[in-house]
């Protein structure tokens, strides 16, 4: 029995689904850096920073948060406790610096050694980012769109999260939230990082996978409606310690409890039914074909490249009779192995960044992102102002409730982009067309300034936001393959903090400066008292829904822009997703 015990022990430990429960726990801890807007103003008051230097600080969070090229390489060529492991020594040096500064256990550093320091610690987010969605991905290569829907998901909730627990700890000092940044994300990640790898996950394929992702999708909704009902409570009420943790209790065990899912399949599941070998058995079968259908889908492929311009104008008999010719001579061009392939890997095989970097869809891909989630993350970024120029005094709960609905928008948005190309073999970018078309909606109904402006445009960018961030690596996957997923997916991160550079950086932020800068020279003409008042740039405050309409307006038509890129990508890989998918179809 004992020894059955430790058999059953061994298969836990390389069972594909607690490979992606771990994966949760880590992102649950890895999304450090939207703790920053509760860490600045410690910094700012302990170090006696202005807001310039607060700003400085922000950026190098930005950069280290975006910057993945290293782990994205690493991690090709190095295992992925090792990629994790760096990950937590930069993520313990670089907070942990802060803090021994901000605490004054150590005496004052330059202000530039501070933005290192964030810069680095940031920058191992990339780290625990890259191994968890390269291992769940590679374990869960059919299930793509849902598991990094709902890894991307908890990364989100992760500020949160942190925050419930630091609450319940209650540190004597407001400096601690950073000391929990540092240790905490420490411990969790080196308990964790011999579990998630790789482990042949595509040879674990069960019937009950689709009952796991269903248990897997209520928890998250459980843990969305839950935390957001959370932060209500503790924004309306005053709560006493007691309660708060309670709370963080309730918290931690909603997070645990997918790890139900491993310990059933493998500790309480009968042998493996007649059915799953018959699955098996097919999906063997499907293996042993797949080199036989790559060379298929060459000769398809060749056919349009040998194909004379003409042939495309001739009647459509005359032009069946010449391409079935063609391909044909190919075929046996083929069995005396004499086609020669074009230079570099085809769409859905594996790429290098390099190779994928030539390839238009990529760029499609990119700038369609840089379009939308830029335009996301302009309005993210700028959410605070937003509600004081339309009258809100308490912005906290808005921001709040677009991080739960930027939450349900990577979780939904993995879940939906499957379902899409499951049933109707439609090519995943198909969604992110879809919710761009919601996002400019959203925008579009703040740009009029109608009733509820501030919740339709939480939600809708919420929700859109997030979905990008499930639904293009899961794509990226698709075209251009696993084996550098980490460098493709690093790179394409780098879509958002460029849009958001432009869009809040430049057109929000101007267009804001001028009405405010105009709404003082109208107050200063209307009030003779104000006249021999300097006007300060810290007086620039803009009020009324013209603060932000024309921004909004933009935006809408930015992200109708990249919509039609999206399409555009549509078009041009609806032969390889049909390829992937096109058996999946029920």
């Amino acid at each position: 029995m004992q020894l059955q015990w430790h058999e059953k022990f061994k298969v836990l430990i390389n069972n594909r689904w607690l490979v992606f429960v771990c994966a949760m726990w880590v992102q649950s801890c890895a999304g450090v850096g939207y703790l920053f807007g509760s860490i600045s103003p410690v910094i700012k008051s302990a170090m006696g920073y202005d807001q310039r230097q607060v700003a400085f600080l922000a950026v190098a969070k930005d950069l280290g948060d975006s910057i993945g090229f290293v782990a994205g390489s690493l991690c090709e060529v190095l295992p992925i406790w090792v990629i994790l492991l760096i990950g937590v020594v930069q993520n313990f040096v670089g907070y942990g610096l802060v803090w021994l500064v901000v605490a004054g256990v150590l005496p004052a550093l330059p202000f530039w050694v501070l933005c290192l320091a964030i810069f680095v610690g940031t920058n191992g987010e990339t780290y625990f980012n890259t191994a968890a969605l390269v291992s769940c991905v590679q374990n869960f290569p059919k299930s793509r769109g849902p598991v990094v829907g709902i890894l991307k998901g908890f990364a989100g909730l992760s500020g949160a999260i942190l925050t419930q627990i630091y609450l319940m700890i209650n540190f004597p000092n407001e400096s601690s939230l950073i000391f929990m940044v540092a240790v905490g994300p420490t411990i969790v990640i080196i308990a964790l990082m011999f579990i998630v790898r790789p482990v042949g996950g595509h040879r674990q394929v069960k019937p009950s996978d689709n009952s796991s992702f269903f248990f897997t999708y209520s928890v998250c909704l459980i843990l969305a409606i839950y935390l957001l009902a959370v932060l209500v409570i503790e924004d309306l009420v005053n709560v006493s310690q007691a309660i708060i943790t309670l709370f963080a209790v309730i918290l931690i065990l909603l997070i645990l409890l997918p790890v139900i899912i491993p310990i059933r399949l493998v500790f309480f599941s009968g042998p493996r039914p007649p059915a799953e070998e018959s699955l098996l058995s097919e999906a063997q079968k499907q293996e042993a074909s797949k080199s036989e259908q790559d060379v298929n889908e060459i000769i398809l492929s060749e056919v349009e490249d040998e194909k004379p311009p003409e042939v495309d104008s001739l009647p459509a008999s005359e032009r069946q009779k010449r391409i079935a010719h063609l391909q044909a001579k190919l075929f046996q061009a083929a069995a005396e192995g004499a086609v020669r392939r074009r230079k570099g890997p085809r769409r859905g095989e594996d790429f290098t960044l390099m190779q994928a970097l030539r390839k238009a869809d990529f760029w499609l891909i990119f700038f369609s992102l840089v379009l939308a989630s830029g335009s996301g993350m302009a309005v993210i970024d700028n959410l605070g102002q937003i509600c004081e120029s339309l009258g809100y005094n308490d912005t906290t709960i808005y921001v709040s409730l677009i991080s739960v609905w930027n939450f349900l928008g990577r979780v939904g948005g993995g879940y939906f982009s499957e379902l899409v190309i499951r049933k109707y073999a439609f090519p995943r970018p198909v969604t992110m067309a879809v919710v761009q078309v919601i996002m400019a909606i959203g925008l579009f109904y703040a740009t009029m300034g109608w009733p509820g402006e501030i919740y339709v445009l939480t939600v809708f960018i919420g929700l859109g936001y997030g979905a990008h961030w499930a639904i293009v690596p899961a794509s990226a996957s698709e075209l251009f393959g696993l084996k550098s997923f980490g460098a493709l997916y690093n790179f394409l991160t780098l879509a958002s903090p460029v849009g958001s550079l432009i869009f809040s950086g430049v057109i929000a932020s101007g267009i804001y400066d001028y009405y405010a800068e105009l709404q003082a020279g109208l107050s200063h003409q209307n009030s003779e008292a104000m006249l021999a008042i300097p006007l300060r740039d810290d007086d620039l405050t803009c009020l009324g829904t013209i603060c932000y309409s024309i921004t909004f307006g933009i935006l809408s038509g930015l992200c109708l822009v990249a919509t039609v890129l999206s399409l555009i990508v549509v078009y041009r890989t609806k032969r390889v997703y049909a390829n992937l998918y096109g058996n999946s179809r029920s």
